[in-house]
């Protein structure tokens, strides 16, 4: 090889970057930013499937008495449990005999290793902030089960987390349809009530959605039905980067432009308590294994992968209005 420190070039710059990626890959999406700031990235240590309990319903014993009347003491069946696979992502970082000698210098040689480490890491960014809105259906069912998935736009049918919602009402989220349901195609002179109509089905007490997630045309459309001063903004999510606006008291935020990747005209009504990130603490931007040299050609391989997934643990109190 024509550098014997070059494995180690790679496995240090790598590993003292993991961290840091794994971090970049939670502010780089709105969503993410929020699990993660209220603490709902969790990381699960093993098992077959990640497992989330959670309750689907009341306790029956509640009664009403008086004096020596008999209580119900009978057992209550509140609690059961979402499983969901274990999914895996990784990324490469390769350099060819013939690139080693060409930038044999230790300072080229980095140069050189440092920029693809940087696009690695982008694409690990942008390729897992993408994957948080999709049905889980990619690469033969592959990919972490996003927003489509556990906030579907047909939340009758289908199954999450090994529930079925076709069974299971409880399981399922509210979608609310701007032609069928509303009578029209959303513009700014309706989607106020639009949005308020799915609004108003999502909340309980204290439970309501906290952060609503919105394409080019439905933020738009949102900010086009405001008067000037009523444009408030969250500045924590507008210092991360995110253009925000306020619903409600929840945070709206646009995943649109260059390579947004919400499905066009959607909103998202998320409560995000009820929502997490969960990556394997083994395999959260973690370096694979050691070196992988080919025996068929002069190139050394690194790989650096995630595995987990987008898990829900209460359907009914999240929302989607779209067309």
């Amino acid at each position: 090889m024509a550098s014997p420190n070059l494995s180690e070039i790679v496995a240090t710059t790598l590993r003292n970057r993991s961290k840091t990626l794994a971090d970049n890959v939670t502010n780089n999406n709105a969503l993410l930013f929020r699990l993660n700031e209220r603490g709902n990235v969790k990381p699960f240590s093993g098992g077959r499937t990640i497992v989330e309990e959670l309750f689907y319903a009341e306790n029956s014993t509640y009664q009403r008495y008086q004096g020596y009347d008999v209580l119900n003491v009978s057992p209550s069946d509140v609690i059961t449990a979402a499983e969901y696979d274990i999914k895996q992502v990784a990324v490469s970082v390769s350099i060819s005999g013939l690139e080693q000698l060409q930038n044999s210098g230790s300072e080229a040689l980095i140069d050189l290793l440092e920029a693809r480490i940087e696009n690695a890491e982008s694409t690990m960014e942008n390729n897992l902030a993408s994957d948080c809105y999709s049905d889980g259906t990619a690469d033969g069912g592959k990919q972490i089960g996003g927003l489509q998935l556990l906030v579907a736009d047909s939340p009758t049918t289908g199954t999450v987390g090994g529930i079925n919602r076709a069974t299971w009402s409880f399981w399922r989220n509210v979608a609310f349809d701007a032609t069928t349901d509303g009578g029209a195609a959303a513009d700014s002179t309706n989607i106020q009530s639009y949005m308020n109509r799915t609004w108003r089905q999502l909340v309980r007490g204290k439970d309501a959605p906290d952060l609503l997630i919105g394409d080019n045309n439905y933020w738009t459309h949102y900010l086009e039905s405001l008067q000037a001063i009523q444009r408030i903004t969250n500045d924590k999510l507008a210092q991360a980067g995110f253009q925000n606006l306020k619903y409600m008291g929840a945070d709206f935020v646009m995943d649109g432009g260059i390579g947004g990747a919400c499905p066009t005209n959607h909103i998202y009504f998320l409560n995000t308590k009820y929502i997490r990130l969960r990556p394997h603490r083994d395999r959260n931007m973690e370096v694979i294994g050691g070196d992988r040299v080919p025996v068929n050609q002069d190139a050394m391989v690194r790989l650096v992968g995630w595995a987990g997934n987008m898990t829900l643990r209460a359907g009914r109190y999240q929302g989607v209005l779209k067309d």
